[in-house]
């Protein structure tokens, strides 16, 4: 029981600063569902659609640069420090050209948003939105490399304190341009956007800058000095990255596919469904850093050899998980209606997203397991099954479940949220049952 006790200090340790981090991240989520909601319902309506089309762009970018994880962590977990900056030689370039492919294809989904039956009255609020985002996903993939680099060689607590003041950056922003103070105009979503791609900038320099600058990271750039940009490291990296970023992208997607068709029961829907959903996403970032934490140390025992300590660290992950979906689901349920109200004052999506709290519930277990258990086999590399998981539980099993439920029925919105849950308990259940098949390969 004691060496159980040390790996959950371990990973909660490695975890909090990337808890914190989320937290911060969910702060700002908040801030502008609350600031956007409160200027006006079609901006609350147009921001669930543009952020719901996009979370497929971010969560696919963030997927790709997972896979540096198992591959810097299982360098670092032999004490080759030099090791892990020369991949980034090679990781840095094809993260970012993965952005910029990632921005050409939301550029084509930008010239198709008037097919895709969401309400007349919100596209020429969604329109300008959707460019102002655009142009954060370049940014977006330069920190990821960097992060997740950090995250893999146990210095979680650089990216956090980046994160944290981007946030303040972030809110800040919305005060002064959603609502015109310190004599900007008053720009409304376009600001929330605005704001959220200036503090998304900043973040990109301040992580390079740190990795250039600071004397503690010198080994490490002596590493990416030495390093080469070869075809060799980047097929190793995309081996990984790929499986990942489908992972993600697949499951986002069914995300956002949810939220299309909740834009076809109207707007006060795309409303509810957008406050709902950033409820949901409370839980998410919750149970991602201790899963982020649980593959970093699952990667670093892998390089050790040391199949048993890479289940016990799987296992112990899912256990604090569980604990940590056990509050996020009881803040859902007594403080529902107070945390709402800070998003808007529009009593229509108040009551509509009130009635959606108990599948919210239900999923946030489904969700603690897959992420959980997605991660630890993220950190053996054997990350190929990830991509078939995730296609088969959200995109065949997933969309069909949300259409039939949320559409083909008399449920609505709480037919497409009470959807969620059959796809991610069938992603846990084959994501656990691949980790114990990849950790009995590695035995």
């Amino acid at each position: 029981m004691a060496f159980s006790n040390t790996i959950d200090s371990k990973i909660i340790r490695l975890g909090l600063p990337i808890l914190i981090g989320q937290l911060g991240t969910i702060i700002v989520g908040f801030a502008d569902t609350a600031m956007v909601g409160h200027h006006g319902t079609p901006e609350l309506a147009s921001a669930s659609f543009v952020n719901n089309i996009f979370n497929v762009a971010i969560f696919t970018m963030l997927g790709f640069s997972y896979g540096l994880t198992p591959l810097i962590g299982a360098i670092f977990g032999k004490g080759d420090r030099e090791g892990t900056g020369r991949l980034m030689t090679t990781a840095l370039p094809v993260n970012i050209l993965f952005g910029l492919l990632t921005g050409a294809v939301m550029l084509g989904v930008y010239f198709n948003i008037d097919r895709m039956g969401q309400p007349e009255e919100l596209l020429p609020l969604i329109r300008p939105y959707f460019l102002i985002y655009l142009c954060g996903l370049l940014p977006l993939a330069i920190f990821n490399a960097f992060a997740q680099w950090a995250y893999a060689i146990n210095r979680t607590g650089m990216p956090m304190w980046i994160i944290l003041s981007s946030n303040v950056v972030n809110i800040a922003g919305n005060y002064i341009f959603i609502y015109g103070h310190l004599g900007a105009p008053e720009m409304g979503l376009n600001g929330a956007g605005l704001s959220t791609l200036i503090a998304r900038t900043l973040c990109a320099v301040a992580i390079a800058t740190v990795f250039f600058l600071s004397p503690s990271y010198a080994p490490f750039r002596k590493g990416l000095r030495q390093g080469m940009l070869s075809w060799s490291n980047a097929f190793k990296v995309s081996g990984t990255s790929w499986p990942v970023a489908l992972q993600m992208g697949f499951e986002s997607g069914s995300f956002t596919v949810a939220a299309v068709m909740a834009g076809w029961l109207g707007a006060l829907e795309l409303a509810s469904y957008q406050v709902t959903v950033i409820l949901g996403t409370l839980g998410f970032c919750i149970y991602y850093s201790v899963g982020a934490a649980t593959s970093v140390l699952v990667a670093n025992a892998s390089g050790a050899h040391d199949v048993p300590l890479m289940r016990r660290t799987a296992f112990a992950g899912y256990r604090i998980t569980l604990i940590l979906a056990t509050c996020s689901s009881l803040i859902f349920i007594f403080g529902a209606r107070h945390i709402l109200g800070l998003f808007t004052s529009d009593s229509a999506v108040i009551s509509l997203s009130l009635t959606l709290i108990v599948p919210l519930v239900i999923y946030q277990l489904g969700d603690a397991t897959q992420i959980a258990f997605a991660n630890a086999l993220r950190g053996t590399s054997r990350v190929m099954p990830m991509m078939w998981i995730s296609l088969t539980s959200y995109v065949i099993v997933g969309i069909p479940a949300t259409y039939m439920l949320g559409i083909r029925t008399d449920l609505g919105l709480y037919g497409i949220i009470l959807s969620f849950s059959v796809s991610l308990f069938m992603a846990g259940s084959l994501f656990l049952y691949f980790f114990m098949r990849a950790t009995r390969q590695k035995a």
